[in-house]
């Protein structure tokens, strides 16, 4: 295994993003993200719930204080614009990468993740994750704000209700048009409006999904094309909108489901499509490739 990785900008986003019933980043043992730069340049700001990796006395690196290595999910470190093109830079220029290497040897579960592209690639992407924020107390951590998750980078959002109504999201994102798949009926956008897709089904096994798959696709490509971003939600946005994600990613990417499904899950690790729309996202697969190509009796389904 390698035990030092690059993520890229998106995959810390969406890392941040994960949540079940509180944001994930509430839970002790899911992320740490270190900022391996000046003491100046984090006080001056940094990427949310990062906190300032500690030096001794003479520079060295050192374990922050009770940051249990063994413990975390995920472990990543950025500095101010390490790429992992950068093997001959001056060491000056590599200090995540020096971090990462000190991690892994103080015995690391898992793999060291530096951000690629450090935090000025992440906060010109990102700059509403940027914060001076220090310190964050457990019940602030409960109530964090997350954004939708990112299937495509700048493009294509996946979230729920809540997200979708939040005006501060809207603009943060630049969404420009949902793909409401709810019967709830307040909506940002108007109902009458061409940036407003509705498909009004219930999360259960008998809804028919399949028959609106083309419309949607077709409205989300037209959406794209005219470089709107596009936020695809439901009630929880668990089940309805991972559904129609996939059906997405097919029909685009050309690519089978099981693919698809490899995608949407590595964004959103809560991804959980009911058996109904699974049944009838293979029947998609096969529309649009022609064939079945994925078997969804696999237990990954």
């Amino acid at each position: 295994m390698n035990r030092i990785q690059f993520l890229k900008p998106t995959e810390l986003y969406n890392i941040i993003q994960q949540r079940s019933r509180y944001p994930s980043v509430s839970d002790n043992n899911f992320l740490l993200i270190l900022d391996a730069r000046s003491a100046a340049e984090y006080a001056e700001s940094h990427i949310i719930t990062a906190k300032l990796a500690p030096r001794q006395d003479d520079g060295q690196w050192k374990v922050p204080y009770e940051a249990e290595l063994e413990c975390k999910e995920h472990i990543v470190v950025y500095d101010g614009h390490s790429r992992s093109r950068d093997a001959s830079e001056s060491e000056d220029e590599l200090n995540a990468i020096q971090l990462a290497k000190f991690l892994v040897a103080q015995g690391s579960k898992n793999p060291i993740q530096i951000a690629d592209g450090g935090y000025e690639d992440f906060s010109k992407l990102y700059p509403f994750l940027r914060t001076k924020k220090i310190l964050y107390m457990p019940k602030e951590l409960d109530v964090i704000v997350t954004y939708p998750t990112e299937i495509i980078p700048g493009q294509l959002y996946m979230g729920s209700v809540e997200q979708a109504l939040n005006k501060r999201i809207q603009k943060d994102l630049k969404v420009r048009a949902h793909v409401a798949v709810t019967n709830e009926n307040e909506t940002y956008f108007a109902t009458d409006s061409d940036k407003l897709c509705r498909v009004g089904i219930e999360d259960e096994v008998g809804s028919d999904l399949l028959s609106c798959l083309d419309a949607v696709c077709k409205f989300i490509d037209d959406r794209l094309e005219n470089s709107d971003v596009v936020l695809i939600y439901s009630d929880l946005g668990i089940s309805r909108n991972s559904a129609v994600a996939l059906a997405y990613l097919v029909y685009k990417e050309k690519c089978t489901l099981r693919e698809a499904w490899k995608a949407v899950l590595k964004c959103q690790k809560s991804t959980r499509p009911n058996r109904g729309f699974i049944k009838q996202l293979s029947q998609w697969e096969e529309k649009v490739l022609g064939e079945r190509k994925t078997d969804i009796e696999d237990p990954a389904f």
